[in-house]
């Protein structure tokens, strides 16, 4: 007989008449009538190959075959009820795991934030989080690696499949404190082609800044390459250049030294995405995160500027 033949239904009704000793009280627990518990033990006898019940005037008794067959029985019918309660937890998200993966400035404030309301409702769902560039968290959530992934079109375009958009990201500039320009609320681009700029030594990031710059009309001059943050606005307090800080960065770029300026007449922007992986779609955890990454970048502010 093959595994897959057993029908649980059938196990449910053996045990039950098993416990209460007649087909008729079996019945009457399991909502059935006396001669559907009478098909099913017999069609379930057919399957086994041997009789499993003595019967009786005073009801019926387990054959030495049913015996055997009852431990083995009660623990399969326990391992489906732990499993539906398993499938009922992921379904009601007090169980699971979502793999979430973010570059890095979404991970100041818009990512947390999301993830606080997400432990908030689903306490019991795991969370584990990558961080990493856009191109290559898009091949991850492709590959099946993560399921949700917070990317942008700072380097590439926007992602394939069905993205939502989240929000747009507008460039600031960070500038030191006693710059000449730092008086002003909104600077403009052009006005900043003599300053050293602070840039990645990547070269799509120097692509980046090359193309927003000339598009102002000059070509910026890149001394100084750092890849972090902190080093960039390390570099910026001391007074050795300028730099792009995006707005989402904003709430952990505010330093002594260092003050952010929108930028004059059109700001650069990236456009910010939430890609749910294909595997994923159906993903209770998956779908409740999109919806706290919404809720989160509804609730954000606008650009920054700060001094």
């Amino acid at each position: 007989m093959r595994p897959e033949a057993l029908d649980p239904v059938l196990l449910r009704t053996f045990v039950a008449v098993a416990d209460l000793g007649s087909f008729t009280a079996a019945a009457s627990a399991g909502g059935y009538t006396q001669s559907a518990v009478s098909r099913q033990i017999a069609a379930l006898e057919d399957l086994c190959g041997v009789e499993l019940f003595a019967r009786g005037a005073r009801g019926v008794r387990p054959t030495p075959a049913a015996e055997h067959l009852l431990p083995h029985a009660r623990a399969l019918l326990d391992r489906l009820a732990d499993t539906a309660r398993a499938l009922d937890g992921l379904r009601r998200l007090d169980a699971g795991t979502l793999r979430i993966g973010a570059f890095p400035t979404a991970n100041v404030a818009l990512v947390p934030d999301a993830l606080a309301r997400l432990r908030a409702r689903h306490p019991g769902v795991r969370v584990v989080l990558r961080e990493d560039l856009t191109e290559r968290l898009a091949p991850m959530l492709d590959a099946g690696d993560l399921d949700i992934a917070v990317v942008s079109t700072h380097k590439v375009p926007a992602p394939a499949g069905d993205p939502v958009r989240l929000l747009d990201d507008e460039l600031l500039v960070a500038l030191p404190h006693d710059h000449p320009l730092a008086a002003r609320r909104r600077v403009p681009l052009d006005a900043l082609a003599d300053d050293p700029w602070i840039v990645a030594d990547d070269p799509a990031a120097v692509a980046a800044l090359h193309a927003r710059c000339e598009a102002a009309g000059f070509t910026p001059r890149t001394p100084l390459r750092a890849a972090e943050w902190i080093s960039k606005l390390g570099l910026v307090a001391a007074g050795f250049g300028v730099t792009f800080v995006p707005s989402l960065a904003a709430p952990g770029a505010a330093r002594e030294g260092v003050v952010l300026r929108a930028v004059a007449p059109e700001p650069p922007r990236r456009t910010v995405y939430a890609a749910v992986g294909r595997h994923a779609r159906r993903s209770p955890p998956a779908a409740a995160f999109l919806r706290d990454l919404r809720d989160a970048a509804a609730a954000a502010d606008g650009p920054a500027a700060s001094g």
